[in-house]
């Protein structure tokens, strides 16, 4: 007797508008970055928790979640947001939700996917393939357990792997970590005299890790500055068959040290300011989709609101911009001579100092 192949029922999750998001400066459409769609009433992702005031992966976690809806199941590699969401006897989540351990965010949703397409498959769960998604933040994704998410990319299971990336092990007492960009200051990375920049080295690119040592695989990065570009992209992974990578800039107010209600901002300056380039990669063709920010900001328009970056030097200033301007020059765009000149330390002075010799929160072409 011929045994019945059961083929496991996909969801499809529909995409929501983005008016605007990427039209020309000169378009008043194109200022139309803080616009909000209805979005689904349901919070897999409920209050309650115990994440910092204005921590961005919070944001992120309960953006994604929406997203995703109910027919999900989540993993949570040991980091940030495991220690402030799994209070005993407490949890914010109204959707399965299982601890790993910190090395294996690729490996258990790994397992569970190929669980749930067996059973499928012999007739032993009858409901739709529901969405894995695991949430490693930058510690686990970038470092400890890249292999793991690696290794699950390249097997191909149909799961979101996504890294919340608050540039720096948070959860462990703000020490460094593989994203945690150049002249940043943590407890392993202190600027003093022999050191004065802080962090020496540029930061891991993560994402482009995935895309191009994966090309099958769909890869995204945004930021909590774009709602609307995180639940999308978070849909667009989960309806490709197959693996799916994010990386989302989620700010940490306790190890940035900023105003705590400036998360969001700071997901839009990061972009602005070409330090984080937003971009999704399309396995079907294996090209990059970029988007350019209709405002261009120098990079001190963003390093002055955070004191990790109190005591950078017109040098170190000046390091970041060269590092921007690059990013710009990638993703297709013109750096405009504003721009270029502040390529030398002489533009700059030092952050601490209480006057600035360019206008602070303008951009080029704002």
């Amino acid at each position: 007797m011929t045994a019945v192949v059961h083929q496991p029922e996909r969801q499809h999750l529909p995409l929501f508008d983005e008016a605007g998001r990427g039209a020309a400066a000169d378009d008043d459409a194109g200022r139309d970055l803080h616009y909000l769609p209805d979005m689904p009433e349901e919070d897999p992702y409920q209050g309650g928790h115990r994440t910092c005031a204005g921590c961005g992966p919070a944001m992120e976690y309960r953006w994604v979640l929406k997203a995703a809806g109910q027919n999900t199941i989540m993993a949570g590699p040991t980091g940030c947001m495991y220690v402030a969401n799994a209070t005993y006897m407490s949890t914010p989540y109204t959707v399965p939700w299982a601890h790993t351990q910190i090395g294996s965010g690729g490996s258990f949703p790994s397992g569970v996917a190929a669980a749930y397409e067996a059973m499928i498959r012999k007739g032993k769960y009858t409901g739709s393939y529901p969405n894995v998604i695991s949430m490693s933040g930058d510690g686990s994704a970038s470092d400890i357990g890249l292999g793991s998410i690696s290794g699950a990319l390249y097997r191909n299971h149909d799961a979101l792997f996504i890294c919340y990336d608050n540039e720096c092990y948070a959860n462990t007492g703000i020490q460094t970590s593989p994203t945690t960009p150049y002249g940043g200051s943590t407890t392993f990375t202190p600027p003093g005299p022999a050191i004065p920049e802080g962090k020496k080295l540029h930061a891991k690119n993560l994402a482009k890790l995935m895309s191009e040592g994966h090309p099958h695989c769909y890869v995204a990065t945004t930021t909590v500055g774009y709602p609307v570009d995180v639940a999308n992209k978070t849909r667009k992974a989960l309806n490709h068959r197959g693996a799916a990578f994010m990386h989302v800039y989620t700010p940490c107010q306790k190890g940035w040290v900023y105003q705590t209600p400036m998360t969001v901002e700071l997901g839009r300056r990061v972009v602005e300011a070409g330090l984080f380039p937003v971009w999704e990669y399309d396995p079907a063709t294996r090209e990059y989709d970029y988007f350019k920010p209709p405002v261009q900001r120098p990079v001190h328009d963003y390093l002055a609101m955070q004191g990790r970056f109190g005591h950078l030097h017109p040098e170190h200033v000046a390091t970041m911009q060269i590092a921007a301007n690059r990013n710009w020059e990638d993703i297709g765009m013109d750096v405009p001579k504003e721009l270029r000149d502040l390529e030398d330390p002489a533009r700059h002075v030092a952050l601490s100092e209480e006057e600035y010799s360019m206008p602070v929160n303008r951009g080029v072409g704002a």
